[in-house]
């Protein structure tokens, strides 16, 4: 009897073993498993940094963002002899310092006529904004990149 009990202690020993793997082979799951196109907390001003859900986080910057450039054009006063209807597409990054930079500007030809100082207004506008934080992803800060679209409506008087 105690040799079967022997037995069966040292053979069922193989059942409690674990898989182990490699770090690396670890590491390489982790990369596939990871969205690179999400961040996990988005950039913050500083009314948006006690936020703590994604979607709040989202809206806070993107508020934050449109009003803060609405009053820079506000400073501004501009007329238009036609209707216009069309869209600017403000494109910037937040580097991983959190450090706004705008990395390109599309205007159409009709609203570049009608405002030709829209392009350094919305410079201005930028230059004038500073997140008080970066993106994280992981807990650790990274680059992002946004495109703003920015619509143009006017109407005739």
């Amino acid at each position: 009897m105690l040799i079967l009990l022997l037995l069966l202690i040292t053979g069922s020993c193989g059942y409690f073993e674990t898989e182990k793997i490699s770090t690396e082979t670890f590491y390489q799951e982790e990369l596939k498993a990871i969205d690179w196109k999400e961040v996990d907390q988005y950039p913050a001003f500083p009314s948006c940094e006690n936020l703590t859900e994604k979607p709040s986080q989202k809206t806070c910057f993107e508020n934050t963002l449109s009003a803060h450039l609405r009053r820079s054009f506000g400073k501004h006063s501009a007329s238009t002899v036609r209707d216009l209807n069309d869209t600017v597409k403000l494109a910037f990054s937040i580097n991983n310092k959190g450090k706004l930079k705008v990395t390109n500007i599309v205007i159409a030809p009709s609203i570049e006529q009608e405002f030709p100082l829209l392009n350094s207004w919305l410079l201005e506008g930028i230059d004038t904004l500073h997140p008080v934080a970066p993106a994280y992803k992981r807990g650790i800060p990274v680059a992002t990149q946004f495109t703003l679209p920015i619509i143009i409506k006017t109407k005739e008087l």
